[in-house]
């Protein structure tokens, strides 16, 4: 019976995801390139590691010191705003500077190039990390999918702050004469890094998770103003209006980005005045709009898969959260209620 050995099978279901991203055109350009710099990383391990490729050795720092840059590029372009080049070229030249250290540490400095690699994995992890959770939106990421791709995002930046931890216990490990553990520790930490890249393949499919804030007793279907600043008040007015007359939440793909533009406002602006005014991130807020449309659907005879679809709403799951959240009812509920009036 054939053994694979975890990051080779790691690697596999990333090309697989590569080539999927990549013929389907999902999410950013630079996602599949992303998933196949992962899934290359994952196979050199396993040949280094497991197989004894002695001569990609050298090679395996290179790769994985190039998959941080690419995540946090891939992040900015899927979430935040498109890279600028040539500034944001700068990033893919980052495997470039362990190679000093490799060639220190063929001369003597021996943990050089695994101090190197730390550096880049905390750097470019801790960047995700304080972005993905700064509390003010992801711009470009769906409304619809709630927290979801923040906190997708937040994994993947934890992930690569593991790496580097696991590149500190190789080196504890070697220092106090454990070598054996260096393949354990690679195979297992790289793979579960490698793993959670793969996850941002959920982005685009599945909703968010039911939160403490989601509590009964927070279920409301008016907001009452948070604050008396009348800035935030008459932003806050604005899209309203905005949703109100031109019925933008019916896109199930509307973006913070998008409704920012509409309002010639910067999306940060946008989302701490919805956050400050009702309480609520601009993803719920939103959302309120889209059931009280499709309350007024299912009151006038809709089913509720209808009343979803023609809501802004792509998931049923999301709706039904949502649903519940907004008037403290399910819709097949609401809907008998409306039936019997």
């Amino acid at each position: 019976m054939l053994l694979l050995p975890i990051p080779l099978a790691v690697a596999l279901v990333l090309a697989f995801l590569a080539a999927r991203a990549a013929l389907l055109r999902e999410g950013p350009r630079l996602f599949p390139v992303l998933l196949g710099v992962a899934a290359l990383q994952g196979v050199v391990i396993s040949l280094v590691q497991h197989y004894g490729v002695r001569e990609l050795l050298f090679l395996q720092p290179v790769t994985a010191a190039s998959v941080p840059p690419l995540a946090y590029l891939a992040f900015r372009q899927a979430a935040v705003s498109a890279p600028r080049w040539p500034r944001d070229f700068a990033h893919l030249l980052t495997p470039l500077l362990l190679l000093p250290a490799l060639l220190a540490g063929q001369s003597g400095s021996p943990l050089l190039p695994d101090a190197v690699l730390v550096i880049i994995f905390v750097g470019y992890g801790g960047a995700i990390l304080v972005q993905a959770g700064s509390g003010t939106g992801l711009p470009l990421a769906s409304l619809g999918q709630g927290a979801l791709p923040s906190r997708i995002w937040q994994a993947v930046g934890a992930a690569l702050i593991l790496s580097a931890v696991s590149d500190a216990a190789i080196a504890y490990a070697l220092h106090e004469g454990l070598a054996w553990l260096r393949p354990l520790i690679v195979s297992l930490v790289s793979s579960l890094a490698l793993l959670s890249i793969g996850l941002l393949a959920l982005v685009g499919g599945r909703p968010e998770r039911e939160d403490a804030s989601t509590a009964p007793d927070e279920r409301h279907t008016t907001t009452t103003p948070r604050t008396t600043d009348p800035d935030d008040l008459e932003i806050v007015a604005r899209l309203d209006t905005l949703m109100n007359e031109e019925r933008v939440f019916l896109d199930p793909d509307l973006t913070l980005a998008r409704l920012a533009r509409r309002l010639g406002l910067p999306a940060k602006v946008l989302s701490a005045a919805v956050n400050r005014t009702t309480g609520e991130n601009i993803s719920r807020h939103v959302n309120a709009r889209r059931i009280r449309h499709a309350c007024e659907l299912l009151g006038q005879g809709e089913n509720v898969t209808a009343a979803m679809l023609a809501s802004g709403f792509n998931t049923k799951s999301n709706f039904n959260r949502e649903f519940l959240r907004v008037t403290g009812k399910t819709p097949s509920a609401f809907r008998s209620t409306c039936s019997e009036a």
